[in-house]
């Protein structure tokens, strides 16, 4: 046996470097292809099939990195070697999507950073347009990895890395169209004028700096909550007419996303030296991006599944695999955002215009499959330019005839892209908590009291959404306000009032926020040691993520009711299943002193309709109203 070690070792030592490198190529790449249609959702089952392929990649990058100069000499283009760290960044980052760890996005930066900053692929980028298409195509990846992370200097510096690039590449390859890297330019631009500084004030990750340690939330009493879950899972999908994306992931799902996930419990990735991450790939010069997102004392991030205008049966099979998958003590979060289907009779798009979309582009990212970097040739009708009736709606109107289901796509086409209420209810043999942003949204009302084992937790959005600015739609421009109300409750405040990042100095704003944060705990509070807290909420109300939804929640309802433009509108307030205690509901002392303080704050007092005896403070007469 040790003989014939001896002699591989000697056999292998007699292939040129080249030739073993190239096997090593090709053994990665049939490795990579075979794991680029898993899907996202069944992680327990291909977790193997993800490791052994990165170990695969990872012993291709340190025998180029040991054997470089030979390499070279070889033949070894710079483009070769930013193809492999794409490709591993594109592993990491599909790990991420499978695991929801941090530390695998922050991975997935480092590589991407890395080809930046060496412009593996910038030799020879004017002469070939795969070249520029690779190099196109890796802005984009890289794009979505900063949103993610929410680096928005990187952001900014890469999106006009791309324009310049597309405007380059248009003049030198004057027979090639890049019309479809102009949609991508389009789409990036339009997703960060809708997703401001001031819609990012506040990381919408969960924060210990600015929200409770999971240790310190109350208890509830042990006869209210039989069980305490946790949220382990969760499904997030939006589809509206024309709303603000890039790739497949929209506004509401990025929003969300973010939300359910731990905010790094130092400063915003700081750089510290030469240390290295989790596996060295880079070498000495990389800078470890990771150290400040592992907290060992918190519970890892729930994991996430985003799902980009699903069809029925796609939906159903990621809601049954992950509900199989979820552990005794699991919870599973159901966020959906679409548009009732109204009945209309509507024909299909007639524009008849092919072109390759960004979801065509940039096919790694929030679907359900990794691609290889190939450049398709498939033809693709845009989803946004398929029209819809809710669109023609004016400001504030509501669609007033439902067939009781959400439209995740193109209409026409019969109940392939609809869910209905009685789709969900089978997995209520499950713990649920559902999230349900649609004009439809009552309709959902009737899985309460039809459940299979488990009593659903419900949060419904106000049938009719308060149009924001003065854009024709609101959500066209700054996505859904209920979102954002559980997402970015201030935030959602300001907008409510017509206030914008340029109209707030921070020492007010920050005061707010401390204001409005008191606020949420005291609700907490309430909520812990009443009498007649449903077990529903009870049994969740120890999770930070889904105590913190339903504490915005409360606050939405609570703005939403004593707000005068949609006081005593039904149709412009939330509502959830089941009822939430007396004690926190909107016409309470208690409730509407946190409205009058927050709006005292901002100078707004007149725009909130306050039953007699709350009193505005001996200082209230010289409150400037707006």
């Amino acid at each position: 046996m040790a003989q014939q070690q001896i002699n591989n070792s000697s056999n292998s030592s007699n292939i040129p470097v080249s030739e073993r490198y190239w096997t090593l190529v090709d053994k990665a790449d049939k490795k990579f292809s075979k794991i680029r249609d898993l899907p996202y959702y069944e992680r327990n089952r291909y977790d193997t099939y993800f490791y052994k392929v990165f170990k695969v990649y990872t012993q291709l990058w340190k025998f180029q990195q040991e054997n470089r100069q030979k390499l070279v000499e070889a033949g070894l283009k710079r483009w070769e070697i930013g193809e492999i760290a794409s490709r591993i960044a594109q592993l990491y980052y599909g790990q991420y999507m499978r695991t929801s760890e941090a530390s695998y996005l922050s991975e997935a930066y480092i590589f991407y950073e890395a080809i930046l900053t060496r412009e593996y692929f910038k030799e020879g980028l004017c002469q070939d347009t795969n070249l520029a298409n690779k190099q196109l195509r890796f802005l984009a990846r890289f794009l979505m990895v900063c949103l993610v992370l929410n680096r928005r200097e990187m952001v900014h510096q890469l999106v006009n890395q791309l324009k310049m690039l597309v405007d380059e590449c248009k003049r030198t390859f004057q027979d090639t169209d890049f019309k479809e890297w102009k949609l991508v330019v389009q789409e990036i631009v339009r997703f960060l004028k809708a997703d401001t500084a001031f819609m990012n004030i506040r990381p919408l990750r969960y924060s210990l700096v600015l929200d409770p340690h999971p240790d310190v939330l109350p208890q509830v009493a042990a006869p209210v909550a039989r069980k305490n879950l946790r949220l382990r899972d969760a499904i997030l999908s939006s589809y509206h007419h024309n709303e603000v994306k890039f790739s497949e992931l929209t506004l509401d799902t990025f929003r969300m996303l973010q939300c359910l996930e731990w905010e790094p419990s130092g400063s915003f990735y700081q750089s510290n030296g030469g240390k290295s991450g989790q596996n060295g790939a880079l070498g000495p010069s990389r800078v470890n991006h990771s150290q400040d997102i592992a907290d060992p004392t918190l519970p890892p991030n729930p994991r996430k599944a985003v799902l980009y205008r699903p069809s029925l049966t796609h939906f159903i099979a990621v809601l049954a695999t992950i509900c199989e998958e979820l552990p005794p003590d699991g919870v599973l979060l159901i966020f959906l955002s679409a548009s009732g289907r109204t009945g209309h009779a509507l024909s299909p798009s007639g524009s008849g215009t092919s072109i390759k979309t960004t979801e065509n582009i940039i096919k790694d990212f929030h679907s359900h499959t990794i691609h290889s970097d190939g450049t398709s040739t498939s033809s693709f009708s845009s989803p946004s330019d398929s029209p819809n009736p809710s669109s023609s709606q004016s400001k504030g109107e509501c669609i007033s005839y439902h067939t009781g289901c959400l439209q995740f796509g193109n209409r026409g086409i019969g109940g392939l892209n609809c869910i209905y209420p009685s789709d969900l209810i089978p997995f209520t043999r499950r713990p649920l908590f559902i999230i349900i942003e649609s004009d439809a949204s009552e309709v959902f009302k009737a899985i309460s009291g039809a459940e299979k084992g488990e009593r659903a937790a419900l949060l419904l959005s106000p049938s009719c959404s308060f149009p924001i600015g003065a854009t024709d739609s609101s959500r066209q421009s700054i996505g859904s306000l209920f979102t954002i109300f559980l997402t970015g409750p201030l935030q959602a405040f300001c907008l409510l009032l017509g206030i914008s990042g340029s109209d707030v100095e921070m020492d007010t704003y920050k005061h707010a926020e401390s204001l409005l944060s008191s606020s949420l705990n005291d609700w907490g509070l309430t909520l812990a040691t009443s009498d007649n807290l449903d077990p529903v909420w009870a049994q969740v109300l120890r999770d930070p993520f889904l105590r913190r939804f339903l504490l915005r929640f409360i606050f939405c309802r609570v703005v939403l009711a004593l707000f005068a433009q949609t006081f005593n509108k039904k149709e412009f307030h939330p509502e959830c299943m089941p009822a939430l205690p007396q004690s926190v509901s909107p016409m309470t002392t208690a409730s509407q002193t946190v409205v009058l303080q927050l709006a005292k704050v901002f100078r707004a007092t007149k725009r909130f309709i306050f039953t007699e005896g709350i009193s505005l403070g001996d200082h209230g007469n010289r409150d400037m109203e707006s």
